[in-house]
């Protein structure tokens, strides 16, 4: 491998997710990607200065979720939220075509899919362009070793920081402790970032307005579902 190719991958962010495929497809979540998924894709966005209001001529804001898996909360929002535009980024294809097919299947035109790293995109939005963000269990990288791997760091923080608009909100949700307790740290440890509870119930229960997914009701962390709320300020 040649020196510049070598600087090429050190530049490149550190995986937060591990292999983009998994079970086969269905037959028709394969035809789902083949032939529709090129039309709910993200445009590949300009540095930096990208709107995304502008894919969503009757929205009143943009809404992004990083790391939807199946697609059922997306769907469900964008569905309770028509006057909202919604971007989804997941890497994984078999969430992809999920995603897919919970869209048609409900006749959403208010969404649009990045199936690929968000952080990619975040570094493509214009400053102030989001109105809220998810962040709903994440891939916890449980072992010690790997959790560095964790997609929320103090410079995915920044980045999200850069991109929200003031009174924004953001939701993280995790069901392992020690990455609820570090996600805590980097968005307390952001300046444009305030923690809006102000009761244990604040964190401890669901939120009104979520939906629960199938990865959620598996229970497979170590604790039970821990909910932050953040507002831009």
């Amino acid at each position: 491998m040649s020196a510049p190719e070598q600087d090429g991958l050190r530049d490149r962010p550190i995986r937060t997710f591990g292999r983009t495929g998994g079970r086969p497809l269905s037959p028709r979540q394969k035809q789902l990607i083949e032939t529709r998924l090129g039309h709910w894709r993200l445009p590949q966005p300009a540095a930096r200065d990208f709107q995304p209001l502008s894919l969503f001529p009757s929205a009143r804001a943009v809404w992004l979720e990083i790391g939807f898996g199946g697609g059922e909360h997306l769907v469900a929002q964008a569905a309770a939220n028509p006057d909202t535009g919604f971007i989804g980024c997941e890497p994984f294809v078999e969430g992809v075509a999920k995603a897919i097919g919970g869209i048609e299947d409900n006749g959403l035109a208010n969404v649009r899919l990045w199936p690929d790293d968000a952080r990619l995109l975040l570094e493509a939005f214009a400053p102030a362009c989001i109105a809220r963000v998810f962040i709903l269990f994440p891939d916890p990288w449980p072992k010690r070793r790997q959790q560095k791997r964790r997609l929320v760091q103090p410079d995915f923080v920044a980045a999200l920081a850069r991109i929200l608009a003031p009174g924004g909100r953001l939701r993280f949700a995790t069901d392992v402790a020690s990455y609820a307790d570090e996600a805590l740290l980097a968005f307390e440890g952001n300046d444009a970032f305030q923690w809006t509870a102000t009761r244990a119930d604040d964190w401890r229960c669901p939120p009104a307005d979520h939906v629960t997914t199938r990865y959620e009701s598996k229970k497979l962390g170590d604790c039970a579902p821990v909910w932050y709320d953040f507002l831009r300020i």
